[in-house]
C-alpha cells in the first residue's frame, strides 16, 4: 500500500482503481477521494496524482488541468460588515 494523501489516506491503488474505472479527471478524482482537501492543501499529492493519471491515460501531465482552487475561509467581525452599510 503506497500512500499518495497523506492527509487523507489515499492510497495508489485506489487512484488506479477509480482511473480503471473511467474516472480520467483531476476534478472527479479529487472530489471522490478528497485529495488535496486536506491541510496541505495538494501541494504533495496532486503532483503525484497528476503523475499517476498521465501514465494511467497516456496523457502529458501539462496537458491534465489543475484542480480548482478554493479560497480559504476567514471568521469577518461583525464591525467590518456594519461598517460596510455606511
Amino acid at each position: 500500500m503506497r500512500i499518495v494523501c497523506r492527509c487523507n489516506d489515499v492510497t495508489v491503488e485506489e487512484i488506479e482503481k477509480l482511473i480503471d474505472e473511467g474516472v480520467t479527471d483531476l476534478e472527479e478524482l479529487r472530489r471522490l477521494l478528497r485529495i488535496g482537501m486536506g491541510p496541505c492543501q495538494g501541494r504533495t499529492c496532486i503532483p503525484i496524482v497528476i503523475s499517476i493519471l498521465a501514465r494511467k491515460t497516456g496523457r502529458r501531465p501539462e496537458e491534465i488541468p489543475l484542480p480548482n482552487a478554493r479560497f480559504p475561509v476567514r471568521p469577518v467581525k461583525i464591525e467590518a460588515l456594519v461598517e460596510g452599510e455606511k
